[in-house]
């Protein structure tokens, strides 16, 4: 099995996550070639053939970054990285097809917080990639984190459960 993690972090938080996927995919699958990409160096061909694609990014402004955003974060400490997720899928040819794939996001708890995981499933369907599992979301503490105690521990359990 060969299995591809892409993912934006401003803050580490999500690629903290990503990492714990990766885990939890190895620790099902030992034997998989499991790369964990943060979304500057996720070249398409990186990505063409997996047997799992696993995307996730930070909640911003109840859905997937902007350049807005990422351009707001940058300004309260966070890196600015460059290209998000959004020019990523741009990139990404509509090949999918017979490839499992599945979204998560990493994001505050709260009534009007939203959720990226939604928007990045529904570009990985858009670009016919079988959807495994539903999204979900990792919380944090606060904008920049840090990650809820237990949520690397949860997703690593969802790395193994999607593998």
């Amino acid at each position: 099995m060969r299995a591809v993690i892409v993912y934006e972090s401003m803050y580490g938080n999500t690629g903290q996550v990503a990492q714990a996927i990766a885990h939890g995919i190895r620790t099902t699958k030992p034997d998989a070639d499991v790369r964990c990409l943060p979304v500057a160096e996720a070249e398409t061909e990186a990505v063409g053939d997996a047997d799992l694609l696993v995307v996730g990014g930070p909640t911003h402004m109840r859905g997937m970054s902007t350049g807005l955003s990422r351009t707001v974060a940058a300004k309260t400490g966070a890196p600015e990285e460059s290209p998000g997720l959004r020019s990523w899928f741009r990139s990404l040819p509509a090949e999918g097809a017979g490839t499992r794939a599945a979204a998560f996001d990493t994001r505050v708890e709260g009534k009007h917080s939203g959720a990226a995981a939604d928007g990045i499933a529904a570009r990985l369907t858009r670009h016919n990639y079988d959807l495994t599992a539903e999204p979900v979301g990792f919380l944090v503490e606060d904008v920049g984190g840090p990650l809820r105690d237990g949520e690397l521990d949860r997703a690593k359990e969802w790395g193994a459960a999607i593998a």
